[in-house]
């Protein structure tokens, strides 16, 4: 008797360590999260516009984007919003390639569109504030020219801020074109690019559509996002010091203007897949770096003294993400350990099985909310339900990221800022010198202790 009450004491405290931290960090808010979409969708209603359209800025930064600038122009062109009163400036920081002449090839293509050429300084930064004091109308948009607009999305984005006076800055919805998938011939390739389709779909449209309900979004989508343009001036624009631009200046609005951040949840710009696994590594890790330096910029003080009994949301998620964040890593490699603790490799193998159960439930509980935001575009709504497939393997997929942010944290410790992100082959390139160098070391060693024995 006492052996099995042992038994279960046993198996019992293992399941509580092991699951509690995954239980009351990932799986608890998620479901409360999805609580919250379901409420939103059900409430949310929206007010009818009868004034008259305003004049928009739409800014795009390019460098080296001969390959994609084309298409970024003529989906703004295609647009449903009325061209007399769009003013697109796309400025220039730095390229080398045939981006100009790709901008007069679209200048004499669609005459019906105002567009200007800037030339800045090297750097994202540079360029966004450049247009910026360059730009005109009530309101200014930036997005990527690596990607396409919705043909709905900057007359949804726009009426949103027009129906309500209250919205000052919003971040759109950006999502992996998902034709460019189709075509992908290696196996590895298509299982990162499907899996980031999903995680862009979950990103928005269930995470950050949540988010915002709590004023917690912590970036406005450097990709797509719309301000007021008096708000805008009231802030330090881009900080030219970071990676994380967009990050940077919605901590302003946030923290320093006292400012909401929302999203417009029907306002859609689509990028284009990941080129390979290396782009996927540094991209994550430029992400990581970001978050890391703008939180230090603006809570170095707040995370030394943070308390509960003065909440703060941001810094609330800021820790909770970072410093749970090497527990989690420690826990993969107690999966070893935990063959030499009496526990079964099917007890192991059962707990894998079970929170990653969890995982793929609620993935499915966020796509529910998902599929009913994507109601009234029966084509994107399609795509996605016939994807739905993907979320079985998205614990993989999200096992693989977390381990590259890890990486993010511990680079970016001991290294300077810069956009230019040490890849994953060049990583693994320095780590196979380091051992070679090391086993190199310990047999000239063995061989020198040879030596002195045989003399």
């Amino acid at each position: 008797m006492k052996t099995i009450i042992d038994g279960i004491l046993n198996d019992l405290i293992f399941w509580m360590a092991w699951i509690i931290i995954p239980l009351s960090m990932e799986i608890i808010p998620s479901i409360i999260g999805s609580i919250i979409l379901v409420k939103k969708k059900l409430l949310y209603k929206e007010k009818e516009f009868r004034g008259r359209l305003p004049e928009v800025t739409i800014i795009v930064p390019v460098y080296n984007s001969a390959s994609t600038l084309y298409e970024c122009i003529k989906s703004i062109n295609d647009c449903t919003y009325p061209n007399e009163l769009l003013n697109i400036i796309v400025v220039n920081n730095g390229s080398s390639d045939e981006s100009f002449n790709i901008f007069c090839i679209c200048q004499e293509k669609f005459k019906d569109l105002p567009m200007r050429w800037l030339s800045s300084k090297k750097g994202k930064s540079k360029a966004l504030n450049m247009a910026i004091f360059n730009s005109e109308g009530k309101y200014i948009i930036n997005i990527d020219s690596d990607g396409v607009l919705h043909k709905d999305a900057v007359k949804n984005m726009i009426l949103r801020f027009e129906r309500d006076n209250s919205i000052n800055c919003a971040t759109g919805v950006v999502l992996v074109e998902s034709s460019k998938i189709k075509n992908t011939k290696e196996l590895f390739l298509r299982f990162i690019r499907e899996c980031e389709m999903m995680e862009y779909y979950q990103a928005f449209l269930a995470g950050r559509n949540y988010e915002a309900e709590y004023n917690s979004i912590y970036t406005i989508s450097g990709a797509f996002s719309c301000f007021k343009k008096s708000l805008l001036l009231k802030t330090k624009l881009y900080n030219t010091d970071t990676i994380s631009e967009d990050t940077h200046v919605t901590f302003q609005i946030k923290h320093l203007l006292k400012k909401k951040v929302h999203i417009c949840e029907n306002a859609f710009f689509f990028v284009e897949p990941i080129d390979n696994f290396d782009k996927l590594y540094t991209q994550r890790q430029r992400w990581q770096r970001g978050q890391v330096e703008i939180s230090n910029m603006f809570f170095k003080d707040k995370l030394k003294s943070f308390s509960l009994s003065k909440f703060d949301r941001t810094v609330y998620l800021l820790l909770f993400d970072h410093t749970f964040a090497f527990p989690r890593m420690i826990w993969y490699f107690a999966l070893i350990c935990l063959t030499f603790l009496n526990y079964s490799l099917k007890t192991i193998l059962s707990s894998l099985i079970v929170l990653n159960s969890l995982y793929i439930i609620i993935s499915f509980i966020y796509s529910i909310n998902i599929i009913s935001f994507l109601t009234p575009y029966k084509e994107m709504r399609k795509e996605y339900i016939s994807r739905l497939y993907i979320l079985f393997i998205m614990p993989l997929y999200n096992f693989i990221v977390f381990w590259i942010r890890i990486a993010g944290i511990i680079n970016s410790i001991n290294r300077d800022s810069s956009w230019r992100t040490v890849t994953f082959s060049q990583e693994r390139t320095k780590i196979k010198e380091i051992i070679k160098s090391d086993f190199n070391y310990l047999i000239g060693l063995r061989d020198k202790l040879k030596r002195i024995v045989n003399k």
